[in-house]
């Protein structure tokens, strides 16, 4: 049985961007980009929903580093009812997300991964098929300006901490493990 894991960046508010931050939040250290090139190195499949898809696939060229093509090397699968073709190699659309990843994790070679695509993440996270939740949690709070905040109409779930880190002083990696239980209540 293979592993899900979702990966999601967030500020501390919970927000997964911003209107006014760059990527990885203006935050882009040399031990981030450390951890992102280790995880990217990694045998996996990449799950991602479509708009995460279409951002990375049509990349500026001059935005296209060494992680990027090292996620073009990657199978991926793209979850989309709308789209029929993919044009970016070693990538798949399929339109049922469960039931795919439900296969992928039960007859699948390599362990499973989200990159962004948040309602995929949420989606995975309320059926119960991830294994690792990892929180890299940026130090600053977006307020207003946010978008997309992560947690909103995420179902309660049980976490267990598994394991954290700091990296480059400042940027907050924590994983967990939802335990399948239910959360403690009045």
């Amino acid at each position: 049985m293979q592993t899900l894991t979702v990966d999601v960046f967030l500020s501390v508010d919970g927000w997964a961007g911003s209107e006014n931050s760059p990527g990885y939040f203006g935050y882009l250290g040399p031990e981030l980009e450390e951890w992102i090139t280790a995880e990217s190195a990694l045998p996996q499949t990449v799950v991602l929903g479509r708009r995460t898809y279409e951002a990375l696939a049509a990349l500026a060229e001059e935005a296209r580093d060494a992680s990027w093509r090292r996620l073009t090397e990657l199978d991926k699968v793209v979850f989309s009812t709308t789209l029929e073709t993919a044009s970016w190699p070693n990538t798949r659309i399929r339109r049922d997300l469960l039931t795919e990843v439900t296969r992928l994790k039960k007859d699948g070679d390599l362990p499973l991964r989200t990159m962004g695509s948040l309602s995929v993440a949420r989606q995975l996270l309320d059926a119960g098929l991830v294994e690792r939740l990892r929180l890299m949690t940026f130090p600053l709070l977006v307020g207003r300006s946010g978008r997309e905040p992560f947690f909103a109409g995420v179902s309660s779930a049980d976490l267990e901490p598994v394991g954290h880190r700091a990296l480059d002083d400042r940027v907050l990696l924590i994983e967990y493990r939802p335990t399948g239980g239910d959360i403690p209540r009045a």
